[in-house]
């Protein structure tokens, strides 16, 4: 089959012919028809040093899809062939205290498909079954492929409450875009885009941001302020992982708000403590991956009700050998999100 693998400890990836997935008792094969870029690949294709430190090539990355189940393990008994599918990507153990308390999403031992193991920029991909998701029949490949990674987007944004409250999305990339539309759908009074990218910043606007701002003509957190009657935003939802942004974040916040943090800044980041978080009396959440499977039943209905549209960010479809393209388009940030079709 084709396969995007990352071939080597170094930056970029090669398009090549590799061995169809034979399946465990416990999984299934999956004939996939979309799967999505996402910033975790864009990190693994660069080669920076969090994938230096983390990924083993070579092997094939990639962990956002769709697509149709072709073969099934014999101990499969929930799934059949010509099912409809998308995957949860955290492999979990089962057996540490995270997972018997049923805080499955922050496994001790999680690993991450595409990541510590094969993935799906493919045609194929072996998964076990209790990691997948049944898609609704009329769900296009397209959306059913960035259920994952809107995920992320509504764990972030609904680990509280954001319902007649103003909220700031910091950092327009994709899932920022969705952050912005998952806000807007929860009831919030205010949604603040902030990115230094006019592209991001009109994806922003079509996904319902009621403000955008650009972080390098305007100052954030006097608008911020300007706009809440200087008392701050109510809730923070950090996706740039760029170290000013983060500390302006929590000068923006009121007192008493939250701030999640879904980015993964690739450097330290400097924080005033005493005066933006303890005397503030700020709740700061780190985000991970999606609670299963609450945050897939959150998604799913958010997408068949339409109460979300994610048809604006979806900006690129290109053929799985054009993922060059793709991650162009990606470190460029002149995309949305960019979807591939083997």
């Amino acid at each position: 089959m084709k396969a995007i693998v990352k071939h080597h400890r170094g930056p970029g990836a090669q398009m090549q012919e590799v061995a169809i997935p034979e399946i465990r008792d416990d999984e299934v094969l999956i004939r996939v028809k979309a799967t999505s870029i996402c910033g975790t690949d864009v990190h693994i294709y660069n080669w920076d040093e969090w994938s230096e430190s983390r990924v083993k090539p070579p092997y094939v990355f990639g962990h956002e899809f769709s697509g149709e189940i072709v073969e099934v393990g014999s101990k499969v008994h929930n799934f059949q062939t010509g099912d409809y599918v998308s995957a949860e990507t955290h492999l979990i153990c089962g057996h540490c205290p995270q997972c018997l308390t049923g805080k499955f999403h922050i496994c001790e031992n999680t690993k991450i498909i595409g990541v510590d193991t094969q993935g799906c920029f493919a045609e194929y991909v072996a998964l076990p079954a209790d990691n997948l998701w049944k898609n609704p029949d009329e769900m296009p490949t397209d959306i059913a492929s960035i259920q994952e990674p809107m995920g992320n987007a509504v764990h972030t944004v609904l680990n509280g409450d954001v319902a007649g409250k103003s909220v700031a999305i910091i950092g327009c990339g994709p899932i920022g875009l969705m952050a912005v539309g998952v806000a807007k759908a929860a009831g919030a009074s205010q949604v603040l885009a902030f990115d230094l990218n006019p592209y991001r910043l009109e994806l922003a606007e079509k996904m319902g941001a009621t403000t955008v701002i650009h972080s390098g003509e305007i100052d954030p957190v006097e608008k911020a302020k300007e706009l809440t009657d200087g008392h701050g935003v109510d809730v923070v939802c950090e996706m740039s992982g760029h170290p000013v942004a983060m500390d302006q974040g929590f000068k923006m916040i009121t007192n008493g708000g939250r701030v999640s943090i879904l980015s993964l800044p690739t450097k330290r980041v400097s924080l005033d403590v005493t005066n933006d978080i303890v005397f503030k009396g700020v709740e700061v959440q780190g985000i991970t991956g999606r609670k299963m499977y609450e945050t897939w039943q959150q998604v799913s209905r958010l997408l068949q009700s339409q109460q979300v549209d994610v048809t604006p960010l979806i900006t690129h479809h290109l053929k799985l050998e054009e993922f060059e393209k793709g991650f162009d388009l990606m470190n460029q940030g002149q995309c949305g999100k960019v979807v591939l079709h083997p």
